[in-house]
């Protein structure tokens, strides 16, 4: 647009120059001419704009936020229109008690009591997007720097307004995924409200005070020590019942032995390891007929 306001002022000075006495006069048409080009050029490159991606583009005539959204791309718009771009990308919004990180710089970290009255500190990410058909409304009603307005006072008061129904303890170890859930379901209607949508939170750290964190590592590491023991103590057990049946299963087959073998069958038993002594492949010498009716064997070692 503003080539176009070039070339209506080299119009302005043409018609002044016809009016001037001469030489001047002269170039008063060459004037109007080039004018009227950078007319029409102006008014052609207002007219088309490339809307880059992960970009919607929002156009605003002498200050009216109209409702047409323009999607990444090429368009041919009213050479009046002022169009602004807002990001649709998924972006992240930190607070966290290290100095590098964040978008605020030092100790952004969220000090809350917890229902104990223990003060916690909270590190966390939100990560949102803006919503492609809110963008006017954003534009018109919160304008650009919606973070400040939006996103971190919203979703430090929800932190606030969850954190004081837990224990220190509990948003410490086990409640801290259900903490995370709450903040989310708390911010997610108001984020909508104001063209935001909310992809997903993270509670990234949870600091507790030196005395309570060394509390909760002296009962973890007790709670380790209870269930190593229990380990042991089951494993002895078994060990003890393994033995259990092992003697009475040497008890049972003594029992059987003293009571139930007869004289044939120890005779039976000895004829078969006579056999397989006989059959070994030691040299040997069997002498049929010895005493009580067994044979003798005599090795030739």
């Amino acid at each position: 647009m503003l080539i176009a306001i070039l070339g209506i002022i080299m119009l302005i000075v043409s018609i002044v120059l016809k009016r001037s006495p001469e030489p001047g006069n002269h170039f008063a048409g060459i004037v109007r001419i080039a004018g009227i080009i950078v007319i029409i050029l102006g008014l052609l490159s207002s007219s088309v704009k490339i809307i880059e991606r992960g970009e919607v583009g929002v156009q605003v005539l002498f200050g009216k936020v109209q409702d047409d959204v323009l999607e990444s791309g090429l368009h041919f718009i009213n050479p009046a229109v002022v169009v602004d771009t807002l990001s649709i990308q998924t972006q992240t919004y930190t607070m966290s008690a290290r100095e590098t990180e964040g978008q605020v710089k030092g100790d952004d970290a969220v000090r809350v009591l917890s229902s104990d009255g223990l003060e916690v500190a909270i590190d966390l990410s939100i990560l949102y997007k803006v919503d492609p058909k809110k963008a006017p409304f954003i534009l018109q009603n919160i304008g650009p720097n919606y973070e400040d307005k939006i996103v971190r006072p919203n979703t430090r008061t929800a932190i606030y307004n969850n954190a004081v129904i837990y224990q220190a303890v509990d948003l410490y170890s086990t409640k801290r995924g259900e903490f995370q859930a709450r903040i989310s379901k708390s911010i997610t209607d108001v984020f909508a409200k104001n063209g935001l949508l909310v992809q997903q939170i993270l509670v990234r750290n949870i600091s507790l005070p030196t005395s309570v964190k060394a509390s909760i590592e002296s009962k973890i590491n007790a709670e380790q020590d209870a269930q190593k023991m229990q380990f042991v103590l089951q494993k002895e057990r078994q060990e003890a019942d393994r033995k259990r049946v092992e003697a009475q299963g040497i008890a049972d087959y003594q029992k059987i032995l003293s009571t139930g073998l007869s004289d044939k069958q120890l005779q039976y038993e000895t004829i078969k390891a006579q056999k397989e002594i006989a059959l070994s492949p030691n040299t040997k010498i069997i002498i049929i007929g010895g005493g009580k009716g067994n044979p003798i064997m005599l090795s030739d070692k």
